[in-house]
């Protein structure tokens, strides 16, 4: 029986190594048979969902973002975990820059209206100033 070795005793790691082939040759069963894609598709949702609530539970992210994230996920946006943290990272720059943007537009949209507000104060005033001159005169 040389050659024929159980493969319950070994484990999936030494399937890939020198010690087994596993070349097509080899194979006895197709591709979905080997690893079914509905498989990979659990893992990687049950792994890129994991994340998400580990990112809103610590607050990285609100619950809007996490909801708009968490359906990109279920319509197959992100094809890992490092795709998704980097989509994350870029929306909160995003979302931090519109903000940073919004803030100084309200800024300055104060200082417009303060000056207007003090320059229309001052042409009273000097309004003011010509009527009192002209009663007496």
């Amino acid at each position: 029986m040389a050659g024929s070795f159980p493969i319950c005793f070994v484990g999936k790691s030494l399937l890939t190594t020198k010690l087994f082939k596993t070349t097509l040759g080899k194979r006895k069963g197709t591709r979905e048979a080997r690893l079914p894609t509905k498989v990979l598709w659990m893992r990687r949702m049950r792994v890129l969902r994991r994340l998400l609530r580990k990112y809103r539970e610590s607050k990285k992210i609100d619950k809007h973002m996490y909801h708009d994230m968490y359906m990109k996920v279920k319509g197959n946006v992100f094809k890992n975990k490092r795709v998704l943290m980097e989509s994350i990272h870029k929306s909160k720059a995003e979302k931090a820059r519109e903000k940073t943007l919004s803030d100084q537009f309200e800024a300055k949209r104060a200082k417009n209206k303060a000056s207007r507000e003090r320059k229309f104060a001052r042409r009273e005033e000097r309004l003011a100033q010509v009527r009192c001159i002209a009663a007496l005169i």
